[in-house]
Formats: structure tokens, sequence, C-alpha cells
């Protein structure tokens, strides 16, 4: 059921990023920090810190990967509808090392129906693109705001 109410689209974006945020702990325990977000796309930044680092002295993969994974999350659930991810793939550019600071920008690429494909860019703090993630989404039952919450505003 799709409930029309007097929020903006950015309204209702951040209304929904913020409930999420408040819930997943696992993005705000390993370091991420929500930069902005908008319907349809998302920006968190993450501090490589020195127990993110693996045996060739490098960011570890999983770390970048999360951060990408993890901005797609919050882009692909801005309208108040329930999406999880369907598949996702990654490709590592440039390392990136301790101390650095990553963004990873989410965006939509298409969407319709129940299904949609973002794209994360995720740079250092000087601007250079160290992967690319592509995401395919899956809406599922639910909202990130109850309808009592939506009808107040």
């Amino acid at each position: 059921m799709t409930l029309t109410v007097d929020l903006s689209p950015q309204q209702l974006a951040e209304a929904c990023v913020h409930s999420m945020w408040t819930q997943d702990r696992a993005s705000r325990n390993l370091g991420m920090t929500l930069a902005s977000a908008s319907p349809g796309e998302a920006t968190l930044t993450l501090l490589i810190e020195p127990h993110m680092v693996n045996g060739q002295g490098a960011c570890h993969g999983g770390f970048i990967f999360t951060l990408a994974d993890s901005a797609f999350a919050f882009a692909c659930n801005t309208y108040n509808q329930r999406v999880v991810g369907q598949h996702c793939s990654i490709s590592y550019l440039v390392p990136a090392y301790e101390g650095d600071r990553l963004t990873a920008h989410a965006r939509e690429h298409w969407r319709a129906g129940r299904s949609g494909i973002y794209d994360v860019t995720i740079t250092n703090q000087d601007g250079v693109q160290v992967a690319e993630f592509r995401g395919h989404s899956r809406t599922v039952k639910g909202t990130h705001l109850p309808v009592e919450e939506l009808l107040a505003k």
C-alpha cells in the first residue's frame, strides 16, 4: 500500500534514512558516517584505521565493499519501502591505506517495479576513485516509517 502524504521527496528520503541509520549498528560500529541522502542517493564516509589494514599494507577489500554496500542500502531505501540487495559486484581500482578517508556515493541508475540498479563510486580524500560497485535491489514487504508518523508530518 502506498500512502500519499504531505512530505516532499527529500523529506521522505531523509526520514527513511534516519530511521534506518538508528537501527544500523553494523555501519555505525564500523565507524561510517552518513554524510547525505536524497531520493535514490546516499553518501557515506569511512576513515581507514589500523585494524582495517591487510597483510599487503592496504585497506582490506571487505571494508571497502561494506562501505559501498551500506551506501547502496541507504540509497535504495529512500522511498519508504523496505529494499534489500539482490546481487552486487565491486571492482577495486587502486588501494586505499590507513589514514585515508573514503567516501561512497550511491546513486540510482534505474528503478521499476520491485527492482533497481544502483552505482556506487568510492573515492579517497584526494578524489581518486578507489572502487566502483554496482548493486541490484529488490523491494520486500514493509516500510521504514509507520503510517501514524507520516500522517503526523
